[in-house]
Protein backbone atom coordinates (compact mmCIF):
# COMPACT_ATOMS: atom_id res chain seq x y z
CA UNK A 1 0.00 0.00 0.00
CA UNK A 2 1.54 3.57 -1.42
CA UNK A 3 1.02 6.38 0.26
CA UNK A 4 2.37 9.73 0.17
CA UNK A 5 3.68 10.68 3.92
CA UNK A 6 2.38 13.92 5.50
CA UNK A 7 5.01 16.62 5.91
CA UNK A 8 5.48 17.87 9.07
CA UNK A 9 3.33 20.97 9.92
CA UNK A 10 5.87 23.59 10.74
CA UNK A 11 5.82 25.63 14.14
CA UNK A 12 6.23 29.57 14.28
CA UNK A 13 9.26 30.47 15.37
CA UNK A 14 7.53 32.82 17.94
CA UNK A 15 5.70 30.00 19.59
CA UNK A 16 8.36 28.16 20.73
CA UNK A 17 9.56 28.24 24.27
CA UNK A 18 13.04 28.74 23.08
CA UNK A 19 11.51 31.72 21.21
CA UNK A 20 10.38 33.04 24.01
CA UNK A 21 13.56 32.86 26.36
CA UNK A 22 15.63 34.54 23.68
CA UNK A 23 12.87 36.84 23.32
CA UNK A 24 13.25 37.62 27.49
CA UNK A 25 17.05 36.85 27.45
CA UNK A 26 18.05 39.57 24.85
CA UNK A 27 15.17 41.58 24.36
CA UNK A 28 13.23 41.75 27.59
CA UNK A 29 12.52 45.79 26.78
CA UNK A 30 10.07 44.25 24.17
CA UNK A 31 7.82 42.08 26.72
CA UNK A 32 8.31 44.90 29.35
CA UNK A 33 6.63 47.38 27.14
CA UNK A 34 3.83 44.72 26.66
CA UNK A 35 3.73 44.59 30.30
CA UNK A 36 3.35 48.05 30.99
CA UNK A 37 0.83 48.92 28.36
CA UNK A 38 -1.38 45.89 30.00
CA UNK A 39 -0.90 47.65 33.69
CA UNK A 40 -2.59 50.92 32.00
CA UNK A 41 -5.37 49.16 30.43
CA UNK A 42 -6.17 47.45 34.04
CA UNK A 43 -5.61 50.89 35.31
CA UNK A 44 -8.51 52.48 32.81
CA UNK A 45 -10.73 49.58 33.12
CA UNK A 46 -10.95 50.07 37.09
CA UNK A 47 -11.08 53.75 37.47
CA UNK A 48 -12.95 54.71 33.68
CA UNK A 49 -11.17 58.51 32.51
CA UNK A 50 -8.45 58.46 34.46
CA UNK A 51 -5.24 57.96 31.49
CA UNK A 52 -4.65 60.73 29.82
CA UNK A 53 -2.19 63.76 29.39
CA UNK A 54 -1.95 64.75 32.54
CA UNK A 55 -1.79 61.58 34.05
CA UNK A 56 0.65 60.59 31.91
CA UNK A 57 2.56 63.27 32.97
CA UNK A 58 2.39 62.95 36.65
CA UNK A 59 3.84 59.16 35.85
CA UNK A 60 6.30 60.43 34.06
CA UNK A 61 7.47 62.98 36.72
CA UNK A 62 7.50 60.63 39.56
CA UNK A 63 8.79 57.72 37.37
CA UNK A 64 12.19 60.43 36.82
CA UNK A 65 13.59 60.28 40.05
CA UNK A 66 12.83 56.15 40.42
CA UNK A 67 14.58 55.78 37.11
CA UNK A 68 17.58 57.59 37.89
CA UNK A 69 18.20 55.70 41.64
CA UNK A 70 17.35 52.81 39.19
CA UNK A 71 20.02 53.42 37.23
CA UNK A 72 22.54 53.35 40.22
CA UNK A 73 21.21 50.28 40.61
CA UNK A 74 21.56 48.88 37.01
CA UNK A 75 25.35 50.10 37.37
CA UNK A 76 26.36 48.61 40.40
CA UNK A 77 24.66 45.33 39.58
CA UNK A 78 26.90 44.81 35.77
CA UNK A 79 29.53 44.29 38.41
CA UNK A 80 27.70 41.92 40.60
CA UNK A 81 27.07 44.73 43.11
CA UNK A 82 24.56 46.32 44.93
CA UNK A 83 24.14 49.99 46.14
CA UNK A 84 21.76 49.88 49.54
CA UNK A 85 23.44 53.21 50.28
CA UNK A 86 21.38 55.58 47.68
CA UNK A 87 18.22 56.34 49.42
CA UNK A 88 20.26 57.76 52.44
CA UNK A 89 22.59 60.00 50.19
CA UNK A 90 19.42 60.69 48.25
CA UNK A 91 18.04 62.38 51.44
CA UNK A 92 21.35 63.71 52.56
CA UNK A 93 21.79 65.87 49.63
CA UNK A 94 18.04 66.80 49.62
CA UNK A 95 18.29 68.18 53.17
CA UNK A 96 21.53 69.65 53.22
CA UNK A 97 20.67 71.47 50.05
CA UNK A 98 17.22 72.94 52.19
CA UNK A 99 19.17 73.95 55.04
CA UNK A 100 21.91 76.34 53.11
CA UNK A 101 19.54 77.73 50.75
CA UNK A 102 18.55 80.57 53.53
CA UNK A 103 22.58 80.83 53.98
CA UNK A 104 24.82 83.47 52.08
CA UNK A 105 26.33 81.12 50.19
CA UNK A 106 23.42 80.52 47.70
CA UNK A 107 21.32 77.95 46.06
CA UNK A 108 24.08 76.75 43.62
CA UNK A 109 26.35 76.66 46.08
CA UNK A 110 23.93 74.98 48.15
CA UNK A 111 23.98 72.30 45.40
CA UNK A 112 27.26 71.98 44.97
CA UNK A 113 27.97 71.09 48.70
CA UNK A 114 24.92 68.14 49.19
CA UNK A 115 26.70 66.61 45.48
CA UNK A 116 29.78 66.77 46.88
CA UNK A 117 29.16 65.47 50.05
CA UNK A 118 27.21 62.30 48.07
CA UNK A 119 30.57 62.09 45.91
CA UNK A 120 32.29 61.51 48.94
CA UNK A 121 30.56 58.88 50.25
CA UNK A 122 30.76 57.59 47.15
CA UNK A 123 34.53 57.73 47.14
CA UNK A 124 34.78 55.62 50.33
CA UNK A 125 32.09 53.13 49.09
CA UNK A 126 34.00 52.32 46.57
CA UNK A 127 37.09 52.64 48.26
CA UNK A 128 35.94 50.05 50.74
CA UNK A 129 33.96 47.76 47.85
CA UNK A 130 36.76 48.31 45.62
CA UNK A 131 40.46 48.44 47.63
CA UNK A 132 38.92 46.55 50.67
CA UNK A 133 36.69 44.11 48.83
CA UNK A 134 34.41 44.44 51.35
CA UNK A 135 31.85 42.42 49.78
CA UNK A 136 28.79 45.56 48.09
CA UNK A 137 25.90 44.87 50.11
CA UNK A 138 27.67 45.08 53.23
CA UNK A 139 29.41 48.05 52.61
CA UNK A 140 26.55 50.36 50.84
CA UNK A 141 24.50 49.00 53.87
CA UNK A 142 26.91 50.37 56.34
CA UNK A 143 27.53 53.75 54.67
CA UNK A 144 24.11 54.33 54.58
CA UNK A 145 23.39 54.18 58.10
CA UNK A 146 27.00 56.44 58.58
CA UNK A 147 25.54 59.02 55.87
CA UNK A 148 21.94 58.85 57.67
CA UNK A 149 23.99 59.12 61.28
CA UNK A 150 25.84 62.65 60.26
CA UNK A 151 22.84 63.77 58.31
CA UNK A 152 21.15 63.59 61.46
CA UNK A 153 24.29 65.18 62.94
CA UNK A 154 24.10 68.48 60.54
CA UNK A 155 20.06 68.62 61.42
CA UNK A 156 20.82 69.16 65.56
CA UNK A 157 24.09 71.51 64.67
CA UNK A 158 21.59 73.56 62.07
CA UNK A 159 18.54 73.26 64.15
CA UNK A 160 16.35 73.38 61.07
CA UNK A 161 13.78 71.10 59.73
CA UNK A 162 14.73 71.19 56.06
CA UNK A 163 11.67 72.72 54.67
CA UNK A 164 12.93 75.44 53.04
CA UNK A 165 13.25 73.51 49.56
CA UNK A 166 14.67 76.15 46.68
CA UNK A 167 12.28 77.37 43.80
CA UNK A 168 14.34 76.04 41.15
CA UNK A 169 14.09 72.97 42.66
CA UNK A 170 10.46 72.68 43.43
CA UNK A 171 10.25 74.22 39.34
CA UNK A 172 12.45 71.28 37.91
CA UNK A 173 11.16 68.54 40.41
CA UNK A 174 7.25 69.36 40.07
CA UNK A 175 6.60 71.46 37.45
CA UNK A 176 5.31 70.58 33.78
CA UNK A 177 5.09 71.87 30.37
CA UNK A 178 1.15 72.36 29.34
CA UNK A 179 0.69 70.19 32.39
CA UNK A 180 2.43 67.09 30.23
CA UNK A 181 5.59 67.17 30.08
CA UNK A 182 7.61 67.30 33.35
CA UNK A 183 10.37 70.08 33.52
CA UNK A 184 12.98 66.87 35.30
CA UNK A 185 13.14 65.79 31.86
CA UNK A 186 15.56 68.65 31.44
CA UNK A 187 18.16 66.35 34.11
CA UNK A 188 16.80 63.02 33.03
CA UNK A 189 17.42 63.38 29.41
CA UNK A 190 21.12 64.16 29.47
CA UNK A 191 21.21 61.66 32.48
CA UNK A 192 19.71 58.75 30.21
CA UNK A 193 22.06 59.16 27.43
CA UNK A 194 25.11 59.84 29.72
CA UNK A 195 24.20 56.32 31.11
CA UNK A 196 23.12 54.59 27.67
CA UNK A 197 25.88 55.72 25.78
CA UNK A 198 28.56 55.40 28.58
CA UNK A 199 27.77 51.46 28.97
CA UNK A 200 27.49 50.88 24.75
CA UNK A 201 30.23 52.89 23.41
CA UNK A 202 32.70 53.57 26.47
CA UNK A 203 35.77 51.11 27.68
CA UNK A 204 34.34 52.23 31.33
CA UNK A 205 31.19 50.70 30.40
CA UNK A 206 32.89 47.45 28.94
CA UNK A 207 34.68 47.06 32.14
CA UNK A 208 31.94 47.30 33.91
CA UNK A 209 30.29 44.08 32.03
CA UNK A 210 33.52 42.41 31.81
CA UNK A 211 34.07 42.83 35.81
CA UNK A 212 30.37 41.68 35.94
CA UNK A 213 31.16 38.40 33.92
CA UNK A 214 34.34 37.42 34.93
CA UNK A 215 36.43 39.18 37.34
CA UNK A 216 39.20 36.78 36.91
CA UNK A 217 39.63 37.00 33.06
CA UNK A 218 39.10 41.02 33.68
CA UNK A 219 42.08 41.30 36.06
CA UNK A 220 43.96 38.78 33.79
CA UNK A 221 43.56 41.23 30.93
CA UNK A 222 45.08 43.91 32.46
CA UNK A 223 41.84 45.70 34.04
CA UNK A 224 42.49 47.10 37.29
CA UNK A 225 39.04 46.41 38.58
CA UNK A 226 39.47 48.65 42.37
CA UNK A 227 39.62 51.61 40.04
CA UNK A 228 36.72 50.73 38.06
CA UNK A 229 34.62 50.50 41.32
CA UNK A 230 35.64 53.27 43.00
CA UNK A 231 34.60 55.60 40.14
CA UNK A 232 31.38 53.28 39.85
CA UNK A 233 29.85 54.17 43.19
CA UNK A 234 31.23 57.69 43.12
CA UNK A 235 28.85 58.21 40.12
CA UNK A 236 26.45 55.62 41.47
CA UNK A 237 26.69 58.54 44.60
CA UNK A 238 26.41 60.87 42.73
CA UNK A 239 23.30 60.10 41.01
CA UNK A 240 21.46 59.49 43.73
CA UNK A 241 22.22 63.19 45.30
CA UNK A 242 20.66 64.19 42.09
CA UNK A 243 17.69 61.89 42.54
CA UNK A 244 17.51 63.48 45.97
CA UNK A 245 17.49 66.77 44.58
CA UNK A 246 14.21 65.96 42.36
CA UNK A 247 12.61 64.17 44.77
CA UNK A 248 12.93 67.38 47.25
CA UNK A 249 11.60 69.43 44.20
CA UNK A 250 8.71 67.25 44.00
CA UNK A 251 7.33 66.63 47.45
CA UNK A 252 8.29 70.61 48.54
CA UNK A 253 9.81 68.82 51.60
CA UNK A 254 13.40 67.31 52.52
CA UNK A 255 14.13 65.27 55.94
CA UNK A 256 17.62 62.69 56.49
CA UNK A 257 14.52 59.59 55.36
CA UNK A 258 12.87 61.28 52.61
CA UNK A 259 14.13 58.69 49.57
CA UNK A 260 14.87 55.82 52.09
CA UNK A 261 11.16 53.69 50.63
CA UNK A 262 12.43 54.35 47.02
CA UNK A 263 15.86 51.72 47.93
CA UNK A 264 13.96 48.28 47.29
CA UNK A 265 11.81 50.01 44.37
CA UNK A 266 15.05 50.86 43.04
CA UNK A 267 16.31 47.86 43.19
CA UNK A 268 12.72 46.17 42.04
CA UNK A 269 13.34 48.26 38.82
CA UNK A 270 16.11 47.40 37.80
CA UNK A 271 15.72 43.33 38.40
CA UNK A 272 12.40 43.91 36.17
CA UNK A 273 14.58 45.70 33.42
CA UNK A 274 16.52 42.47 32.83
CA UNK A 275 19.90 43.67 34.40
CA UNK A 276 21.27 40.19 36.43
CA UNK A 277 21.70 40.57 39.90
CA UNK A 278 24.42 38.32 39.61
CA UNK A 279 26.48 40.75 37.11
CA UNK A 280 27.62 41.03 33.71
CA UNK A 281 24.11 41.69 31.66
CA UNK A 282 21.64 44.32 31.65
CA UNK A 283 21.31 47.87 30.41
CA UNK A 284 19.24 51.04 31.81
CA UNK A 285 16.64 51.16 29.03
CA UNK A 286 15.24 47.95 30.36
CA UNK A 287 15.27 49.68 33.69
CA UNK A 288 13.89 52.99 32.58
CA UNK A 289 10.23 50.91 31.40
CA UNK A 290 10.96 49.19 35.04
CA UNK A 291 10.29 52.30 36.89
CA UNK A 292 7.79 52.89 34.61
CA UNK A 293 5.96 49.81 35.43
CA UNK A 294 6.46 50.32 39.48
CA UNK A 295 5.25 53.98 39.08
CA UNK A 296 1.54 52.51 37.44
CA UNK A 297 1.74 49.40 39.55
CA UNK A 298 1.99 51.85 42.29
CA UNK A 299 -0.51 54.14 40.90
CA UNK A 300 -2.96 51.16 40.16
CA UNK A 301 -2.72 49.98 43.75
CA UNK A 302 -3.43 53.49 45.28
CA UNK A 303 -6.38 53.35 43.03
CA UNK A 304 -7.44 50.16 44.91
CA UNK A 305 -6.98 51.62 47.94
CA UNK A 306 -4.18 49.00 48.93
CA UNK A 307 -1.79 50.37 51.79
CA UNK A 308 1.88 50.66 51.67
CA UNK A 309 3.13 48.22 53.73
CA UNK A 310 1.56 45.82 50.54
CA UNK A 311 3.39 47.74 48.30
CA UNK A 312 6.38 47.23 49.47
CA UNK A 313 5.18 43.02 50.13
CA UNK A 314 4.73 43.44 46.40
CA UNK A 315 7.99 45.04 45.44
CA UNK A 316 9.73 42.63 47.20
CA UNK A 317 7.66 39.85 46.29
CA UNK A 318 8.83 41.30 42.38
CA UNK A 319 12.16 41.27 42.83
CA UNK A 320 12.25 37.51 44.17
CA UNK A 321 9.82 36.34 41.36
CA UNK A 322 11.31 37.74 38.78
CA UNK A 323 14.94 37.34 39.25
CA UNK A 324 13.86 33.49 39.53
CA UNK A 325 12.52 34.00 36.04
CA UNK A 326 15.29 36.01 34.66
CA UNK A 327 17.75 32.80 35.82
CA UNK A 328 15.64 30.35 34.89
CA UNK A 329 15.40 31.99 31.23
CA UNK A 330 18.89 32.61 30.92
CA UNK A 331 19.58 29.13 32.53
CA UNK A 332 17.56 26.92 30.04
CA UNK A 333 18.51 29.19 26.76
Amino acid sequence: MSGVASAPVERSAWLTAAAWRRLFRDRPIVPLIGLLLVLVAIIQFVQPGIVGPAWAGVILRASVPLAILAGCQTLTMLTGGIDLSVGAVASMAGFVTATLVHSPVGVPFAIAVALAAAALAGLITGIGVGVFRVHPLIMTLGMSFVVLGLANVWQLETVQTGAGVPDVLRTVGSGTVFDIIPNSLLIFVPVMLLILLGLRRTGFGRLLYAIGDNPIAARLSGARAWQVLIVLYVISALLAGIAGLLVSGLTNAASVSLVDSSVLPSVAAAVIGGTSILGGRGGFAGTIVGALILTVLTALLTVLGLPEPTRQVLFGSIIVAVAAAYTRVTGEA
